[in-house]
């Protein structure tokens, strides 16, 4: 059981981050070619509906994981990976709900924090 949760964590995990890498790549390159807003739009919001998903699914099966494992919640790196989480969630949380209203440089910050938060997200998971 706990080799089958681990694999939809990871997978999870990888669409999360995989896709923020892709996003941002797709969204230069529609911009350079003229794309409109409203398509830039469709295309931000078909990723949060599949990356809010892989995020939930990560969240979930990284609780089951610590506790199919008896992992110990005092353990310092799964400390430090869950305040990451949370701060990515939060960080991403805020820029869905606020995109509309940001300039785009601020998204592009909001989305480069997001990025490098998720990218110490591995890292830290690298550590555990």
């Amino acid at each position: 059981m706990l080799l089958v949760v681990r694999w939809i964590h990871l997978m999870a995990a990888a669409t999360w981050t995989g896709g923020l890498i892709v996003l941002a790549a797709t969204v230069v390159v529609l911009r350079k070619e003229g794309v409109s807003r409203d398509t830039l739009r469709a295309v931000a919001r078909q990723f949060g509906r599949v990356s809010w998903v892989a995020m939930a699914l990560a969240i979930a099966t990284g609780f089951a994981q610590v506790h199919l494992s008896h992992l110990p919640w005092t353990y310092g790196p799964l400390h430090v990976k869950m305040g990451l989480v949370l701060l990515v969630v939060l960080v991403a949380g805020g820029h869905t709900i606020t995109a509309r209203k940001s300039s785009p440089a601020v998204r592009g910050a909001l989305q480069g924090v997001i990025i490098l938060v998720s990218a110490a997200i591995f890292f830290a998971a690298v550590h555990l």
